[in-house]
């Protein structure tokens, strides 16, 4: 039998990072935390809303009197323990006072965009039994208004300030009145428990009806009370916010940065630019495509530059890949070669000496105004909800900002595991948070795999989610009876336990010939090419591989004028020029693949101009 990993024990060092930031060992809910947070920092700003109209700053002290009259508000308003309200809104300071107030008058809340489909939306209400819907603008409760018909709901909150018209069957507020009528109701406190639920977040409805993670205070105080091993923010550390706060991973991550006194400013695509270099954050929650996004500017940048200085720039990234690939073997953190040999390290900590100047002289020229051009202050940033493509990461590691990823689901409240800043595994997704148990296993027969072999990956621990709101079947398949939660996602554990994520089950593509193709890790090879902004791989039951791309249009047309082909009125995607320059980036980015194999190669390709989207 192979050894199977226990779960992950506290390590010394994260034992002293933990010691770093505050912990909240005997709070049974969320909303119990702010009481103390707005104690231990009542002038601190807590939330600054730069783009709204007026514009918001609230300090701590100013939040939790906020979330306590909104609580208030509710309570006046009927709300008992436990009761369901539904949630529909985006990102804004009065999103997080009305979560945290539904969680302060003891309910329980379920939480959508308010950009959700409409349908999906009334879905949510329907399953969720929800008797109060808090809406973000009369636009959406408008929208909403038709469906609720056959629905207990009998209160509206609008989450603006406009004025509700009066409806015959159910009490309309706007987000004023609602504060009004908890400053004059006392707060009835509610002792809710770890173990109590304490939100639905809906997965997405693409394969049929969405389904509600059910998860518990319980699951949620454990994110809180054990992220400190990831980061260590101060007091007053500011924090970009650009997902969107319903999703688990924004949540979770707003929960801990704010309890550790941070001040959250909230931003946009439009704004993010800018606001990265007035607001100097120490830290920002993103996806992969927010840095895809972030290096596609700062490539358009060096490609507006002079020859003679795109050359010099080239030279000196090229001079740093190599420096920190060297210094990645030297340190033992090579995911290629994770236990190189004494000869192996001591040629790596050559290289990594010979290749020094030239780094330095690249950071001293051109990273350090990378970093400048984000605020200059970045402490961590922390990347989740997808894959990062390995030539992002090397390229902000060269740059010296440092990417932590951290891999979890909605249903596990959702981290699992996350790098290490002393052990940032490049290509990997970190180690498994403390308590928490990783196991591959054997798609099929579900016997444990060795380190190294890659297989389907089970997770255990207490973010695991309560199950899947009245859907039993549903919950029976993704949790066995020993605990055990079933990712649907496919890696391998190294030796030192952390986790590399490989695909997901249901993408594997399996070629007429039999052999099984994970496209994910062919697909970020391929985005490595300047060409390319987006792609997805293609071929069940096919002689070969095929790709859908949606090409840079800046980068090609920027070179279809070099080589004179016309791009008035616009750029021929057909043409045989444009179809050859495809071939050969492909070609070679899947060539230079480690682990490279003939089925990657891609035989077919097709040229679309609409980004992909959910």
């Amino acid at each position: 039998m192979p050894d199977i990993p226990r779960p992950a024990a506290m390590t010394e060092r994260e034992r002293r990072a933990l010691q770093q930031v505050t912990t909240f060992p005997n709070v049974q809910s969320v909303a119990d935390i702010w009481a103390i947070v707005a104690q231990q920092h009542p002038n601190i700003l807590a939330l600054h809303d730069p783009h709204s109209k007026p514009e918001v700053k609230l300090t701590y002290a100013q939040l939790y009197e906020q979330m306590q009259q909104f609580a208030a508000g509710l309570q006046a308003l009927g709300v008992q323990a436990g009761q369901c309200i539904a949630l529909i809104a985006d990102n804004s300071p009065r999103w997080f006072i009305a979560d945290q107030g539904t969680m302060m008058a003891g309910a329980v809340n379920a939480v959508r965009s308010a950009q959700a489909d409409t349908d999906e939306v009334l879905f949510i209400l329907r399953n969720s039994g929800s008797t109060l819907l808090i809406a973000e603008t009369i636009a959406l409760w408008q929208r909403l208004r038709a469906g609720l018909n056959d629905l207990p709901i009998h209160t509206a909150i609008l989450l603006s300030d406009e004025t509700p018209d009066a409806d015959q069957y159910i009490k309309v507020l706007n987000f004023a009145q609602v504060m009004e009528l908890g400053a004059s109701h006392s707060l009835q406190p509610v002792q809710r428990h770890l173990e109590d639920l304490a939100t639905l977040i809906y997965t997405s409805g693409t394969t049929g009806k969405p389904k509600g993670v059910m998860l518990s205070h319980g699951n949620l105080m454990y994110q809180i009370n054990t992220t400190g091993v990831i980061v260590q923010p101060q007091p007053g550390d500011r924090v970009l916010s650009i997902l969107p706060t319903w999703h688990s991973y924004e949540r979770t991550c707003e929960y801990f940065l704010l309890s550790q006194g941070c001040t959250q400013i909230y931003t946009n695509i439009r704004h993010i630019k800018q606001d990265l270099k007035q607001y100097k954050p120490h830290y920002m929650v993103a996806v992969p495509r927010i840095w895809e996004s972030i290096y596609e500017g700062i490539q358009k940048q060096f490609r507006e530059q002079p020859p003679s200085k795109q050359k010099l720039v080239n030279s000196l990234l090229d001079a740093s890949h190599r420096y920190v690939r060297a210094k990645r073997l030297w340190q033992g953190l090579d995911l290629q070669n994770l236990t190189p040999s004494l000869g192996q390290r001591l040629m790596a900590g050559l290289q990594t000496l010979l290749y020094a100047p030239l780094h330095a002289l690249g950071n001293r020229l051109v990273y350090k105004k990378v970093r400048e051009a984000t605020g200059g202050n970045i402490k961590y940033v922390i990347s989740g909800g997808g894959a990062l493509a390995s030539h992002l990461d090397t390229f902000f590691e060269v740059v010296g900002i440092e990417i932590l990823v951290g891999y979890g689901l909605t249903e596990t409240s959702p981290i699992l595991s996350a790098r290490r800043s002393w052990y940032n595994l490049r290509g990997s997704s970190g180690k498994p948070y403390p308590g928490t148990e990783l196991r591959i296993v054997h798609p099929e027969t579900r016997t444990p795999l060795p380190a190294g072999q890659r297989g389907l990956v089970l997770a255990r621990g207490p973010q695991v989610m309560q199950g899947y709101y009245q859907n039993p079947e549903a919950t029976q398949k993704a949790i066995d009876a020993d605990g055990w939660f079933d990712t649907g996602d496919l890696g391998f554990l190294t030796p030192g336990n952390d986790i590399v994520l490989t695909g997901r089950a249901k993408d594997t593509i399996v070629l007429s010939n039999g052999e099984n193709i994970e496209p994910q890790p062919i697909e970020d090879a391929c985005l490595r090419s300047p060409f390319i902004d987006q792609i997805m791989l293609v071929g069940q039951d096919k002689k070969m591989l095929g790709a859908l791309i949606v090409p840079n249009l800046d980068v090609l047309t920027q070179w279809a004028t070099a080589q004179g082909i016309a791009t008035e009125p616009a750029l021929d995607l057909e043409a045989e020029a444009v179809q050859e320059l495809f071939r050969r980036e492909l070609t070679r980015e899947v060539k230079n693949r480690p682990g490279y194999r003939p089925d990657d190669r891609i035989g077919v390709f097709r040229l679309i101009t609409e980004p992909f989207s959910v």
